[in-house]
């Protein structure tokens, strides 16, 4: 049940809508683009459960350029996904620039520079959070990225390399610079990776340094955290990453704790189980059965913890090799959780 606010909180909507450049996103409750995980099936069932922006899964601009059919597929917009952003990674801006053109084919509302990835073959390429070494770099791709279109294009920084070079500030002034429209912040370095605390505070100070759109991420996995962060940080809107895998209900619980909806229960074990089925028929629909029932594990691993019987049909799910082989497997676990 949702946390019991004060009348005046719960009077206080903090749902709102977002304005990046020239557009309009109807809420601030995001779904963060993450390699692996955020692609058209799942984006498809978090809309439904109430994200309010979804963006592709990170994309090479190289790869782009290269005509690589694999990344265009990456690209592909989700039936229900009336606005949504692909997130490009890039640390040249010739490259940036020249895969907007094949990008735009896909009609995306905005763009979105990947400063923060942490992987070693990415930043390795000079991309990612190799980016918030080099912040002069930022301003350069963002300018030839505005140069080349007209919709949006937004940034996606970390606080800084290490705990010793915290220059996020730096970083966004170079992205505005360059024309960003929105500026998105995980407040952890890269040397940190996914571990520790996020520090909220970098957010904060985000926002009170410059008049723009700022999106808060880290460390949110419930209603209450995203309620939290836009009251401690003034931020614009929060952006669910971890928090969402095995997990789009997190939508719903994010727009009940900002509308101060008191009433909302969140689902029961049976619509979980349900809607990772469901999951597991769009993601046959888009990449095929083979693809997708080796894929899908992870996310079905994921929708099932926490629930009665959970680890033992997570023993079996990891096996499957086919959609009636998990159907028979959904059927036997829905009928032991009646």
């Amino acid at each position: 049940m949702r946390k019991d606010y004060s009348t005046s909180m719960a009077n206080d909507n903090l749902f709102k809508s977002v304005k990046i450049k020239n557009i309009e996103v109807p809420g601030n409750i995001f779904l963060a683009p993450l390699a692996g995980f955020t692609d058209r099936a799942f984006r498809r069932i978090c809309i439904e459960k109430g994200a309010s922006f979804t963006y592709t899964e990170m994309i090479s601009s190289e790869a782009v350029v290269r005509g690589n059919e694999k990344t265009f597929n990456l690209a592909e917009r989700a039936p229900n996904e009336d606005i949504y952003g692909i997130q490009i990674f890039s640390g040249n801006a010739a490259s940036a620039a020249g895969s907007l053109e094949k990008l735009m084919h896909f009609k995306p509302d905005l763009i979105d520079l990947n400063c923060g990835c942490p992987v070693p073959k990415i930043v390795k390429s000079g991309a990612g959070s190799a980016l918030m070494q080099t912040p002069e770099k930022i301003r350069e791709i963002v300018k030839a990225l505005t140069e080349t279109t007209d919709i949006p294009i937004t940034v996606k920084i970390r606080s800084g390399w290490t705990a010793d070079t915290l220059n996020y500030l730096k970083a966004a002034e170079m992205a505005l610079e360059g024309g960003a429209s929105l500026i998105s912040i995980h407040p952890r370095t890269r040397s940190q990776f996914y571990s520790g605390k996020s520090d909220w505070s970098c957010i904060k100070t985000l926002k009170e340094e410059f008049d723009v759109p700022v999106m808060g991420s880290g460390d949110l996995y419930t209603g209450d955290d995203a309620r939290r962060m836009i009251e401690e940080t003034g931020c614009d809107s929060v952006m669910f990453a971890r928090g969402a895998i095995g997990n789009p209900f997190v939508f719903e619980d994010a727009k009940a704790a900002l509308t101060g909806d008191s009433q909302y229960k969140g689902p029961g074990e049976e619509e979980k189980v349900h809607t990772a089925f469901r999951q597991l028929g769009f993601a046959i629909e888009y990449i095929g059965e083979e693809k997708a029932v080796k894929e899908i594990r992870k996310h079905l691993c994921a929708y099932t913890k926490g629930i009665t019987g959970g680890s033992a049909f997570r023993n079996k799910i990891v096996h499957g090799n086919s959609f009636e082989e998990y159907k028979q497997m959904f059927d036997e676990f829905l009928s032991e959780l009646k």
